[in-house]
């Protein structure tokens, strides 16, 4: 090995050493933080010298923030890039994709209409649009309400497979299950009652009473050099999505100044009336304390703390009840919390697939705190072990990288090294970062650890079908059958391959 490889060696021991210890064991920070009823001043100061750091770190371009105090747009501000080729700078009108922020704002719409007699929380949508949304002979179409769908309870998945049928998992209001099928179909009930485009009727209803100028869910060709482009996880930038089409769940593009506006206005109920606005933020349904990967399973055990009002998530701690949302466009993200008692909180938009990653820290800089919506998504740091390997497999290749990594984990709990879930992220990050070859070397480990998973041949085969190779894509799929006679995903897979 050369003096240089040692070196970078001995740096990624050291920095996963020095990350594996529980999170409850690091010190939060001691500095004054919004919460204490400090001025903004020492807060913005911090963020301003520990958010560059953090894009750096976190392989993260381009970001956004706005902080909420008193009920009112505090503070915002642009970092980093808008594309990480052509170095032009994020600024204070820069758009970002708000993906999933996208909801609550829709919500926002909604419950206007409610409040204006146009529609009710509590009838079968079905009723305002009749046999206009085919689920097949599924009679339980009848039982969804506006209420479910703003709660993720309608009993949808989140979204239908590409040209697949719509299907309904559970009984209407029996669970929840994140979807954004049931805010698509929402919007469709919206725009039938009202008579208006979707993006027109949001821009009358919301972003003109807030002075939200620069928000659209679509694409608009007079915006476009204010939209920030999207990047993969090892910086590259992957296009922007000029979609004309809306989609209630997903499309909104904001700024952090924007979006700040609408947290302020849900803070003080602005445009709704008192008991809606109350409403709003009132738990609906309790969620699966297992987090995302427990949607449709009947959960063994509630979360204690995480429940959903209509249109925003919840969580309850010592400090109060905060109202929070994630975005994931997959190569942009987003983030949100807003204590309601205190009247504080923050946005950030970052245009990165590891902008999640920073999150944590940042909000902990900003406001502190325990933030158990942050725990039960299971994102990834940026100094965690998953992360370092990614950022050390970018900088010298798999083979070398895996081969410190397995060096590094001898003799290590299970708790402190990459487990199957993990590996098999990084292993998918890496296919979207073109990064193929890497990628099968990182799946092949997956398989060498957990060879009676199904789950792990599924990903070797798809990656050595994407880089190409016919027969070692159908021996891994093959096996992967073999392991899980109902592993559709393979079969399909499978009849395709030998078709050819």
């Amino acid at each position: 090995m050369s003096r240089l490889h040692r070196f970078f060696a001995a740096v990624l021991i050291l920095l996963m050493a020095s990350q594996t210890a529980a999170p409850q064991e690091r010190p939060k920070p001691t500095m004054a933080s919004l919460k204490s009823g400090a001025g903004k001043e020492p807060i913005v100061a911090r963020l301003e010298s520990v958010i560059p750091r953090l894009l750096e770190q976190g392989m993260v371009p381009g970001l956004s923030i706005a902080l909420i105090q008193k009920g009112e747009l505090a503070w915002h501000r642009g970092f980093g890039v808008k594309n990480s080729q052509t170095k032009e700078s994020v600024a204070a009108n820069t758009m970002f994709e708000a993906a999933s922020l996208s909801k609550p704002v829709f919500a926002y719409a909604v419950l206007k209409l409610v409040d204006a007699g146009k529609l009710s929380l509590d009838t079968p949508l079905n009723k305002y649009l009749p046999g206009k949304y085919d689920v097949g002979e599924d009679a339980r179409i009848n039982q969804i309400t506006a209420r479910h769908v703003l709660s993720h309870t309608p009993g949808f998945p989140n979204w239908r497979r590409p040209g697949g049928p719509l299907t309904i998992h559970f009984t209407p209001g029996e669970r929840f299950s994140y979807s954004g099928e049931g805010f698509v179909y929402l919007s469709k009930v919206v725009e039938h009652i009202t008579g208006e485009k979707f993006n027109d009727l949001m821009k009358k209803t919301v972003f003109d009473p807030l002075a939200m100028t620069d928000s659209s869910y679509i694409w608009q060709d007079d915006q476009a050099a204010q939209n920030t482009f999207r990047h993969r996880a090892n910086g590259e930038p992957s296009g922007q999505n000029k979609s004309p089409q809306h989609n209630a769940a997903a499309s909104l593009r904001t700024t952090a100044q924007d979006y700040g506006r609408f947290l302020a206005a849900i803070l003080n109920g602005t445009g709704l009336k008192k008991e809606t606005a109350k409403l709003m933020l009132t738990p609906q349904i309790k969620v699966s304390a297992a987090g995302t990967n427990n949607l449709f399973g009947t959960p063994e055990k509630l979360s204690p703390t995480l429940s959903w009002g209509l249109g925003w998530a919840l969580q309850t701690t010592e400090d109060g009840t905060a109202f929070w949302h994630w975005g994931d466009n997959g190569d942009s993200k987003a983030y949100v919390v807003v204590y309601e008692k205190q009247k504080l909180g923050l946005v950030v938009f970052a245009n990165s697939a590891n902008g999640l990653s920073i999150v944590s820290e940042i909000i902990q800089e900003a406001i502190g705190g325990e933030q158990p919506a942050l725990a039960w998504l299971k994102y990834e740091t940026y100094n965690s072990p998953a992360k370092l390997l990614y950022r050390n497999i970018v900088a010298k290749g798999a083979l070398e990288a895996l081969r410190e990594y397995r060096e590094w984990r001898k003799g290590r709990a299970a708790t402190e090294v990459l487990n199957e879930t993990q590996m098999n992220r990084l292993g998918y990050d890496l296919v979207g970062a073109r990064r193929l070859k890497d990628a099968i070397e990182v799946f092949k480990l997956n398989v060498e650890d957990y060879p009676q998973s199904a789950n792990v041949y599924d990903s070797l085969g798809e990656a050595y079908l994407t880089d190409g190779n016919k027969e070692l894509a159908i021996k891994n799929y093959q096996r992967s059958v073999e392991l899980d006679p109902k592993n559709t995903n393979g079969l399909e897979a499978l009849k395709k391959l030998q078709e050819k």
